[in-house]
């Protein structure tokens, strides 16, 4: 099956399939061809270019006058299998309490986990697809998955295999990680070595055994994982293939992003507070620094600086961290303007850091992330728009016309 593209106003970040990330100046830069055309077979694009040069082979042919497409959203940090909500504590903090004191009256995570092991595998599977068809339908083609609100070996595995039956189910490519340590449950709260042993020696075996997961993760965080117990988790998760992918500087900064990045991790995500040594750190590296704005916006923390981080000659990825407590909306397309209306990135960079930089941060980079020959036909059309400019500057707004994920239309 041949669907030709025809009369494209812009087709957005056409890259060449080498280029895996854009990092400094280059996050400035989204190559794009103007009056184009788009040729998918199947579930993979085979070729574009301009409407002079279109082909006219093909099975149906969509006129997208007007309009712009460009790669889905590549979301690389959610925690999207979830029970229940959290819209109590919504309230509490517009009554003036802090995430701590939340936590501390039994709030936060430990609520999360409550609900979700109270909750059976078939009613967290049917709460938690709801949330993926919504994110689908708002422009995402990847997103990954992690788990943390279990925090019992039972909990854990029981939203692992949600994550792993979500992948099975829909055309989305997912990516599962394993979070056991989100946070200490109250019983470990004296004896944090003994909550990290269960962790290492009875989940892990256990998610290895199932394949359950691609990644590892902790919230490195004061008053939660030190540097010490996370440098602990990403050493046993390596033992079984996991690579990290790690909660950091969130709150403060405690030397953590060093640590990862000794430790080869994939990404570090969150960063609201960042300084001149962990950009150092950063420069030398393979690792993903990862921004979750939409959070920043929802508890009113402060933005990670994007300015200075690019500025530095850093890449740039953009997630929305969905999640009941911090983040209760998966919408890309508003984590895109809120990177650009609060962090001050330009419209080309904050595309850049959803898309390719999204898909390295997923270690998805051969096939999604941009248009590229041979990478999957994952797209957005928009509706008619005077140019990608209106994505951000419109951010209320639903500017999606059509959705398509390994060459089919959403319906």
């Amino acid at each position: 099956m041949k669907i030709l593209f025809t009369n494209i106003k812009e087709l957005l970040q056409v890259r060449e399939g080498n280029i895996l990330k854009v990092s400094g100046a280059e996050m400035a830069e989204l190559p794009s061809i103007k009056n184009a055309y788009l040729l998918v077979e199947n579930d993979t694009i085979i070729d574009y270019g301009t409407m002079e040069n279109c082909p006219i082979d093909s099975d149906e042919v969509i006129d997208a006058s007007g309009k712009i497409i460009l790669p889905t959203w590549c979301d690389s940090h959610t925690h999207i299998v979830y029970a229940g909500n959290r819209e109590q504590e919504f309230v509490d903090r517009i009554n003036g309490l802090s995430y701590e004191e939340i936590a501390n009256r039994g709030g936060g995570i430990l609520n999360s986990a409550k609900k979700l092991n109270e909750t059976s595998e078939e009613e967290l599977y049917q709460q938690s697809k709801k949330r993926l068809e919504e994110v689908m339908m708002q422009g995402t083609g990847a997103v990954e998955i992690k788990s943390g609100y279990g925090l019992t070996v039972d909990g854990e595995l029981k939203m692992l295999r949600v994550i792993k039956r979500l992948a099975e189910s829909y055309p989305v490519k997912i990516k599962a990680t394993f979070l056991g340590a989100h946070a200490f449950p109250k019983e470990f709260k004296e004896n944090h070595q003994a909550y990290i042993d269960l962790i290492i020696n009875e989940m892990l075996p256990k998610i290895a055994k199932e394949n359950l997961a691609d990644y590892i993760d902790a919230f490195l965080e004061t008053g939660y994982f030190s540097v010490e117990e996370t440098e602990q988790i990403m050493l046993a998760g390596k033992q079984y293939g996991l690579v990290p992918k790690i909660h950091v500087n969130q709150f403060t900064a405690i030397n953590g992003i060093e640590t990862c990045v000794k430790h080869n991790a994939l990404t570090v995500d969150h960063l609201e507070i960042v300084t001149d040594d962990d950009i150092a750190v950063l420069k030398n590296s393979t690792t993903m620094p990862v921004a979750l704005p939409s959070c920043s916006y929802f508890i009113s923390i402060p933005y990670t600086p994007a300015r200075k981080m690019i500025s530095a000659g850093l890449p740039l990825a953009l997630a929305s961290d969905f999640n009941p407590g911090t983040t209760p909306s998966g919408n890309m397309n508003f984590v895109v303007a809120t990177a650009c209306i609060k962090m001050k990135m330009t419209p080309e960079e904050a595309i850049n850091a959803a898309t390719i930089n999204g898909a390295y941060a997923m270690g998805i980079s051969e096939t999604h992330g941009s248009i590229t020959k041979g990478k999957k036909a994952n797209l957005i059309m928009t509706k008619e728009l005077n140019s990608y400019y209106e994505i951000p500057y419109r951010f209320g707004s639903n500017l999606i016309d059509k959705v398509m994920i390994n060459g089919r239309f959403l319906k």
